[in-house]
């Protein structure tokens, strides 16, 4: 493939060096999924614009993981900070995780990693905490300036709301990254075959760095992607706890297949040449998979360590949800947190950043093959799929 990009794992590396002046990546493997990832991109994005931008977006990944080991060995203080007994939100995608964890921060005793920060994880050199980061205020009006955009119909955010932890993931070049590459090889395939211990354990140290910048009781932290690594979670915290949403596959599937459509265009540019039968039931597969593998690892644990809840359930009363999930985890909810979570609910209504439309066909999936792959989940009357 022609192109003056070049994807060549050791040259991205030794431009992030030149870029940081640090040549520390630390003990967290990288270089496989580096390697996996750089494949990836140079298979399947064609488009030159795109090819530039994913070259980039690589390149600022591993300057990020350069600061962050530098941070780690030149900051005092943050090897204390103790993550105790972190909340875990997690099930199917567009299962309302996102809604429900806004409504979890409005708690000033709830802590999650914010999209500013799973941005800039990193802390700015001489900071103290508490500080505001002076990058903050560019990003936040870069997050503005996209506001129209397609995406941000589908899934609104801004630099304070609560990001997917995971996306903390992207600087061990590990994990689901954009969720396009895990619809793409050799990525997919890569991943598929990994161990998450090492990736989660990344994350903790990453968490208690950014304790040690804001600190909080009591973290939630939110992800479709925690249903791949249930077991490896319990390794690194072996006190989390989890609240796992529940939502109707047939509706779920064609939502979060135009969502994965969405993010192709914002980053391939161009994906014409793919297969978009092909990738839909690709998109299908991914998630039913990480469903599978998730209800199989939490059928061998204690099911006290997890609360169940629908988005249906949390359309229809959002209070009546964090009642049920504070009593099963044993958080107070108290008259004041109680109205600034109602005040929260009342100015964010189902349906206010725009409607999200999609349909089941234009993906080259049926009814049935959504009914006959999710089986397993929806003939399960333990889940509460829409109640």
């Amino acid at each position: 493939m022609t192109s003056e990009i070049n994807f060549d794992a050791d040259s991205v590396v030794d431009e992030a060096v030149e870029r940081t002046g640090f040549d520390d990546f630390g003990e967290t493997p990288y270089r496989e999924g580096l390697e996996a990832l750089l494949a990836t991109y140079d298979r399947n994005v064609p488009h030159p614009v795109a090819r530039k931008r994913c070259h980039a977006r690589v390149r600022s990944q591993l300057a990020t993981r350069l600061r962050l080991e530098n941070a780690f060995k030149s900051i005092d203080g943050w090897q204390t900070e103790e993550i105790r007994a972190p909340v875990f939100v997690t099930g199917l995608p567009r299962s309302g995780t996102s809604a429900l964890s806004n409504l979890l921060e409005v708690d000033p005793r709830n802590r999650s990693p914010l999209q500013w920060e799973v941005q800039f994880p990193d802390v700015w050199p001489g900071s103290r905490p508490g500080e505001k980061d002076p990058r903050y205020d560019s990003l936040a009006s870069a997050i503005e300036a996209s506001r129209d955009s397609e995406f941000a119909r589908i899934h609104y955010l801004d630099a304070n709301t609560p990001a997917e932890c995971v996306q903390l993931h992207v600087y061990a070049l590990h994990g689901v990254l954009t969720g396009v590459e895990v619809m793409l090889e050799p990525y997919r395939s890569w991943l598929l075959a990994q161990d998450f211990g090492p990736l989660y354990r990344f994350q903790k140290k990453v968490m208690q760095l950014l304790a040690w910048r804001h600190p909080g009781k009591c973290w939630m932290l939110k992800a479709p992607a925690h249903m791949w690594g249930i077991d490896a979670i319990l390794e690194n915290f072996p006190d989390a706890r989890f609240v796992w949403c529940h939502r109707d596959p047939q509706i779920v599937v064609p939502s979060i297949n135009s969502m994965t459509r969405t993010l192709m265009k914002k980053y391939l540019e161009d994906y014409s040449h793919l297969d978009m039968g092909e990738i839909g039931r690709k998109v299908m597969e991914w998630y039913a998979l990480s469903l599978e593998r998730g209800l199989e690892q939490r059928s061998r644990l204690p099911q006290k360590l997890f609360v169940d809840s629908s988005q249906q359930a949390f359309v229809d009363d959002p209070m009546r949800v964090v009642e049920k999930v504070y009593d099963a985890l044993g958080i107070e909810l108290g008259p004041d947190t109680r109205a600034m979570m109602q005040a929260h609910v009342d100015a964010n209504p189902k349906g206010k950043h725009g409607k999200h439309e999609y349909h089941l066909e234009e993906y080259g999936l049926t009814r049935q093959m959504v009914d006959e792959r999710f089986a397993f989940y929806t003939n399960d009357q333990r889940w509460p799929i829409s109640a």
